[in-house]
């Protein structure tokens, strides 16, 4: 099949329910997703391996990153066998511009083919991830929201919601004003959502619910860690100071549809993170 016409006639599957057995409180959730960068060594080093330690703590969906025309060097009938095995699906992916930092699996290079990819391994969105700090000049900022657009487009052919995922450089100032500003109002409301990253858009010193109430229903994905006091650097959900009871109070006003637990960093071993942030979760009702 030509690729036009794939990506004219798919269309976006269900989501599918799972049962938590190590935390109760979870069993009534349709989810619990994790972005697999995370645990990126683990993964590096076994896969399969990676991905059956997160189901065994729950967690039921991933948010991919790294792919590169390939799944961490699995063919796609090679990465669908696995996450059959492990239980796994794969609910969002992350894909960067491609302004400086070239390759496959990029915006500028042959998105259609990522897109097609990504729809075969029943992905329902699709983000920009990052733009890396070369990345971040005035002539790639004013060429960014076209090409999210653009990008946008061709995944909503195939049935997947574009977003944007931020950092905290993104509220950094632009021409009359912040770069996160400049992208929501430049590019189109529908082609791209946003995935709002909690933690780093308090790093910057934001409020997420007064972007919720400025740009009400764009941030339907949410990236959840927490924020240690003083130094602010990242940590389990629980551990920090981020008020998430007042932020998930305004899921609605969000327009949230799906979240992930992410830590970038641990003091520690990374699994023990992450079963401490589903064990703080376990006690609470978003």
């Amino acid at each position: 099949m030509k690729r036009r016409h794939f990506l004219q006639s798919v269309t976006l599957g269900a989501a599918g329910l799972y049962t938590n057995q190590l935390f109760a409180d979870f069993s009534k959730r349709k989810s619990l997703g994790v972005q697999l960068y995370s645990v990126r060594d683990a993964v590096s080093k076994n896969l399969e391996g990676a991905l059956e330690k997160l189901a065994s703590l729950g967690f039921d969906n991933i948010e991919l990153f790294g792919y590169n025309g390939t799944f961490f060097g699995k063919s796609t009938s090679e990465f669908k066998s696995i996450l059959n095995k492990t239980g796994i699906s794969v609910f969002s992916s992350h894909h960067t511009t491609g302004f400086a930092m070239k390759g496959k699996g990029t915006l500028t290079d042959n998105w259609e083919k990522s897109v097609e990819d990504l729809h075969a391994i029943g992905a329902k969105y699709m983000a920009c991830s990052y733009l890396f700090p070369n990345e971040r000049t005035t002539e790639n900022y004013k060429a960014l929201p076209s090409l999210l657009d653009k990008s946008g487009s061709v995944t909503k052919a195939a049935g997947i919601q574009f977003a944007y995922h931020n950092h905290d450089f993104e509220f950094q100032k632009f021409e009359d004003t912040l770069v996160y500003d400049h992208i929501l109002t430049k590019t189109s409301s529908d082609l791209v959502k946003m995935e709002m990253d909690l933690y780093w858009t308090s790093k910057a010193g934001q409020d997420p619910i007064k972007y919720f109430e400025k740009y009400p229903g764009r941030f339907e994905l949410w990236h959840v860690k927490d924020m240690t006091a003083g130094a602010g650097e990242i940590t389990e959900f629980g551990n920090g100071v981020i008020d998430f009871d007042r932020i998930f109070a305004a899921r609605k006003k969000a327009g949230l549809k799906h979240w992930f637990v992410e830590q970038d960093t641990s003091k520690g071993d990374m699994f023990e993170s992450l079963k401490t942030s589903v064990a703080n979760l376990s006690k609470k009702n978003y």
